[in-house]
């Protein structure tokens, strides 16, 4: 059996899978982070919490062949000590920056200029230049710069492993000469591994505290992105993988590489082709934040939103709530709403979240279409991945058909597709996912709503967000 777990930024889910993609249990444990203005930081040992949860929840942790890992990111860890054993995972380290963390602006020019090409403040090297220059002592108490899921795989393993995704990631992660240059020191940041290689094996330690078989291989399922690609089973160009969660990335399969200073591109788990992506920060974090707003649950605020006419009477949302990374690329802009009037009510605002979403995921795909690439079916995963409403908003305002898979945790198949192949049990990503992935509903575009949609589209482009 294969042992998946996804860190989230909300939640940690973990499940124990056949070889056949048949999902034999799940769970799902909630995280919580700090946030205030830019700074968004979590504790990193509440993931090892949340793990050994998950453990607790297999019936037979003997039939457990593997374990397989991936998580949020770019999040990064300043491990300050080995892995130590009180009947508990722990590694000494401070406190995560999240992916949303936008702290570190000043220094991504610094970084953008040395690696010949846009880096955000978000990845790892203008963070960890933020952390030399501002928490020194920190800086100096840092072994090893880590990654969300290479932190965990560093306490159950002892060993040390950076994860490069893909070809392509280059221009956002680093070298011998890069770390020269910007006066890194280069022992805190450890080899290079690829989504599929082992991070090691389970070591006896870890082993007694969770309660799986020892020395059985911790493999890298890389970040969340490339496992959900593979678990919806986005698998020739022009498909689309739709990672719904807190924030919501646009993976489109192309042929070749597309170069493009609004997205990114790097290479598909199927080779030979490519992934141009687009990731837009605030999606199922603005539904949250819209229900607090609103004082109501989630199920609540869907059936609030249904009561709304599709446009919501002519009110935009632009949700802007913690910056925007594609295709805006700002950390400092913010959301707004945009043709509030006295007619404007509670369904009005909860339907334009919703509507707001649809309307940022086009602009993306505007803008891949727009590099010269076709988008076609959107194969949706994660968390709302099963919201029929939103699935349908999203295929009316983009004009696209919405796939939705029977396993609507893509991410934890394809961390299952990802440990079956390094095991042996399949020769391919491409063939594993052809047995294992399968789809359960399609929503087809409403032709009666494109021309309110078209007209509003409009209004979202061209808001004028500060």
């Amino acid at each position: 059996m294969l042992f998946t777990v996804d860190i989230g930024t909300s939640a940690l889910k973990s499940a124990l899978w056949d070889y056949n993609g048949k999902r034999l249990s799940f769970a799902s444990f909630p995280l919580s982070y700090t946030f205030e203005n830019s700074m968004h930081e979590a504790d990193p040992s509440m993931w090892l919490r949340a793990f050994e949860a998950g453990c607790k929840m297999i019936d037979n942790p003997a039939s457990v062949d593997a374990v397989i890992l991936s998580g949020n990111g770019p999040s990064l860890v300043p491990v300050t000590g080995e892995p130590v054993f009180n009947g508990r995972l722990c590694a000494p380290a401070g406190n995560a920056r999240l992916w949303m963390d936008a702290r570190a602006a000043e220094y991504q020019a610094q970084v953008s200029q040395i690696m010949g090409g846009f880096v955000d403040a978000s990845f790892f090297l203008p963070k960890v230049l933020k952390i030399k220059n501002e928490e020194k002592q920190l800086y100096d108490e840092t072994e090893y710069f880590l990654g969300c899921p290479e932190y965990v795989a560093y306490a159950l393993t002892g060993k040390a492993c950076s994860l490069f995704p893909s070809d392509g990631f280059d221009r956002w992660f680093w070298n011998d000469d890069v770390l020269k240059k910007l006066n890194l020191d280069a022992d805190k940041f450890p080899p290079f591994i690829r989504p599929g290689d082992p991070f090691g094996t389970l070591s006896p330690q870890a082993a007694q505290c969770i309660g799986l078989k020892k020395e059985i291989p911790v493999i890298s399922g890389g970040p969340d992105f490339f496992a959900a690609i593979l678990g919806s089973g986005v698998m020739e160009p022009g498909q689309v993988c739709d990672r719904t969660g807190s924030s919501e990335g646009i993976n489109l399969c192309t042929q070749n590489r597309i170069i493009d200073a609004r997205l990114m591109s790097y290479g598909h788990p199927i080779k030979p082709y490519w992934n141009l992506s687009g990731t837009i920060n605030t999606t199922g974090r603005a539904i949250e934040w819209g229900c607090d707003l609103l004082g109501v649950k989630f199920d609540e605020f869907i059936n609030l939103a249904k009561k709304s006419e599709s446009g919501s009477g002519g009110l935009v949302f632009v949700p802007y709530l913690a910056g925007e990374r594609a295709p805006v690329w700002n950390p400092s802009v913010r959301a707004l709403w945009q043709g509030i009037s006295l007619t404007t009510g509670r369904s009005e605002f909860a339907n334009s979240i919703l509507e707001g979403i649809g309307f940022a995921i086009r602009n993306i795909l505007t803008v891949m279409e727009e590099a010269g690439e076709r988008a076609g079916q959107l194969h949706v995963t994660g968390r709302l991945a099963g919201c029929g409403m939103l699935n349908q908003i999203k295929a009316d305002i983009t004009g696209k058909e919405i796939a939705e898979p029977k396993q609507k945790e893509s991410e934890l198949l394809g961390l299952a597709i990802i440990g079956a192949v390094s095991l042996g049990k399949y020769s391919s990503f491409k063939e594993a996912a052809g047995k294992m992935v399968q789809i359960e509903k399609i929503y087809k575009p409403n032709c009666k709503n494109k021309d309110v949609y078209d007209k509003l589209f409009k209004k979202y482009i061209t808001a004028e967000v500060i």
